[in-house]
C-alpha cells in the first residue's frame, strides 16, 4: 500500500466540501464530544489532538463509557424507538460519496475497514471521529457502537451486525462491487437504521458512496450534520488505512 496521505474529495448531497471544512467540523466537534464524554478538550493541532482524546476515551473502559453516558442512551433509545414505530419502516437517508487519489483500492480499503484481528482496530475505529465513544465487537461479531449521530444532542447506543442486511431499505447499486453494510438495532432488538456503504475502483483510487438510514422523522438537521459525520470518520480511516 501506499504510505503517503491521499487526496480525498468529498461530495455531500451534490455539493462539494474541502477536506479544511471537514477538519474545521471535526476540530469543533472535539470540544463538544469532551464536555459530553466528561473529559478535558484535547489541545494542540488536530491530529495530536485526535489521537490524544482516542487514547483518552480508550482509558476509560467500555463499562465507564456506558456508566457516563448512560442518561443519553436512556433518553436517545426512547427517541428512537419512538420515531421508527411512528415512521412505520420508512427510512431517509444521510449520503456522502468521497472520492480517493493517490492511495490503494477499495479492496484494500474494506479488508483493512473489516479487519477486527488489527492491533490498532480499537484505536482507529474511536479516533476516527470525536463523536465515537465505543466501538466494540462481541465474539459473535455484532458491533456495539455508542456515539452521537450527526447534530444529536444525545449520545445513542446500537448494535450493528454486518451480516444481517434484510431490513435495509437502500438497494444495492451493481456499479459497486464492494459494500460493507448491516442494520442497526437497539437493545430489544428493534431495527432503528442501518448502513450501506459502497465501494469500487476509480480512475487512480476508489470512490467511497456512504450511506445511513434514519428512521423517516428523524430530524432534518440531524440527517445534515450525519454528512459530515461521515466525511470526517471515512477521511480519517481511509487516512489511517494508507499511511500506518
Amino acid at each position: 500500500m501506499p504510505t503517503h496521505e491521499p487526496t480525498i474529495k468529498a461530495v455531500l448531497a451534490g455539493r462539494p466540501v474541502s477536506q479544511d471544512d471537514v477538519r474545521a467540523w471535526e476540530t469543533a466537534r472535539l470540544r463538544k464530544a469532551a464536555r459530553k464524554i466528561g473529559l478535558p478538550a484535547p489541545a494542540g493541532e488536530l491530529a495530536r489532538a485526535r489521537q490524544s482524546f482516542a487514547d483518552a476515551k480508550l482509558a476509560l473502559g467500555p463499562d465507564e463509557v456506558r456508566r457516563r453516558l448512560a442518561r443519553d442512551i436512556r433518553r436517545a433509545d426512547a427517541v428512537a424507538r419512538a420515531s421508527t414505530r411512528l415512521s412505520r419502516g420508512r427510512r431517509t437517508t444521510s449520503t456522502c460519496d468521497l472520492y480517493v487519489t493517490g492511495a490503494g483500492t477499495a479492496a484494500e480499503f474494506v479488508a483493512w475497514f473489516t479487519g477486527t484481528d488489527r492491533e490498532d482496530y480499537a484505536r482507529s475505529m474511536i479516533a476516527a471521529n470525536p463523536d465515537h465513544f465505543l466501538i466494540d465487537t462481541a465474539p459473535d461479531g455484532r458491533q456495539e457502537v455508542i456515539e452521537t449521530t450527526g447534530g444529536s444532542p444525545l449520545a445513542t447506543r446500537f448494535l450493528i451486525d454486518y451480516s444481517d442486511t434484510a431490513e435495509i431499505v437502500t438497494q444495492r447499486d451493481p456499479a459497486f462491487p464492494l459494500e460493507t453494510s448491516g442494520v442497526a438495532r437497539a437493545g430489544t432488538g428493534l431495527a432503528i437504521g442501518a448502513v450501506r456503504h459502497e465501494f469500487r475502483d476509480h480512475g487512480d483510487g476508489f470512490h467511497a458512496r456512504l450511506c445511513v438510514e434514519f428512521p423517516q422523522l428523524a430530524m432534518p438537521s440531524m440527517i445534515k450534520q450525519h454528512r459530515m459525520h461521515l466525511a470526517c470518520e471515512f477521511s480519517n480511516w481511509i487516512t489511517f488505512a494508507f499511511t500506518h
